[in-house]
């Protein structure tokens, strides 16, 4: 026997535990000290909760909604989904209330062609979106590498892949793993400079403050806005004018005399909570009656990012405290 195949052989099996779902309505944990608001618990939640279903990883489930169930803020929420959001370990349509969690299948793989089959019922009641269709094909290529069977029982209950037979479709594990982590968890794939411009790190050696993560900040538009206009063309206007903010919100102080943001973990929470409460303005997210030159006009990102735009924002939200 080679080393490698003693090194395999001597290597130490995973080990897993069996978490049940009702724990989180039991009335005795229940009367226990709340979990804290924080990444690691709400990553818990996520992979335990009550709205995990058969299909690993993919689920249905709003943002208030989870915020309740833990009983925690919703500002709160958002801070604590973020950071699991940051590591690519969780994406999320939130217009469409779905969830999914790419790495689930590989710590819940199906123990027969039977349970794929069982996925449909689930499948169906997932709303449709581009993310559920994302999430279809890792799970697809997930059950393919699981043998034959495995992959003629997707194939009978989701379809074929389009012009991809089953053979070719059957990915080496490690590299899909490998992709995953490589992408931002909307689907969009990063890079070594979060902007993907070698400018915007050069101006960030210049200032001295943290490289600006031009892709994460339209990233978080349109996580947390999904009902306005996606950002398609990341042109050099609009990277200028998302680095303006990201200067100004690290350089800037609140009416308490407080920065906004001190580093970069701090300024993409601010902006969060800036789009955040974008979302609380009836006018802009069209909720009430526009007359005249506001007739057929749609709030977006360009206008979010100029100073009338923040001023609306930060001074004529009635929560706005930022």
């Amino acid at each position: 026997m080679s080393d490698a195949e003693n090194t395999k052989a001597t290597r130490t099996p995973s080990r897993y535990r069996k978490v049940e779902v009702r724990t989180w309505g039991d009335e005795k944990f229940r009367s226990l000290s709340a979990l804290p608001p924080c990444g690691q618990g709400l990553w818990l939640f996520l992979i335990t909760g009550p709205h995990t279903g058969p299909i690993p990883g993919l689920f249905r489930a709003g943002r208030a909604a989870m915020a309740e169930e833990l009983d925690w803020d919703l500002e709160a929420f958002d801070k604590a989904f973020l950071e699991v959001f940051q590591q690519g370990m969780v994406k999320a349509d939130f217009k469409a209330r779905v969830m999914w969690v790419p790495n689930a299948i590989k710590h819940n793989r199906p123990e027969s062609p039977n349970v794929v089959k069982s996925w449909a019922a689930e499948f169906d009641l997932i709303p449709e979106c581009d993310l559920k269709r994302q999430a279809l094909e890792h799970l697809r290529a997930s059950v393919y590498a699981l043998g034959e069977a495995f992959g003629k029982a997707f194939n009978e209950t989701f379809g074929k892949p389009s012009g991809k037979p089953l053979a070719k479709a059957m990915p080496n594990q490690e590299q899909e793993q490998e992709q995953e982590q490589d992408k931002e968890p909307n689907g969009s794939v990063g890079s070594a400079d979060p902007s993907g411009d070698k400018k915007n790190s050069e101006e960030g050696a210049k200032t001295g403050l943290p490289v600006c993560p031009v892709q994460k900040v339209v990233d978080l538009y349109h996580e947390v806005l999904p009902e306005l206009p996606r950002v398609r063309l990341l042109s050099d206007a609009r990277r200028k004018a998302v680095q303006k903010l990201w200067k100004w919100v690290l350089t800037s102080k609140k009416t308490d005399g407080n920065p906004r943001a001190t580093n970069a973990e701090e300024a993409l929470s601010w902006i969060r909570q800036y789009f955040t409460i974008a979302r609380d303005n009836d006018f802009l997210m069209g909720r009430t009656v526009r007359t005249g030159e506001h007739a057929n006009w749609q709030c977006d990102l360009d206008f979010l990012l100029t100073d009338r735009g923040m001023k609306h924002v930060i001074e004529k939200t009635q929560k706005a405290s930022a």
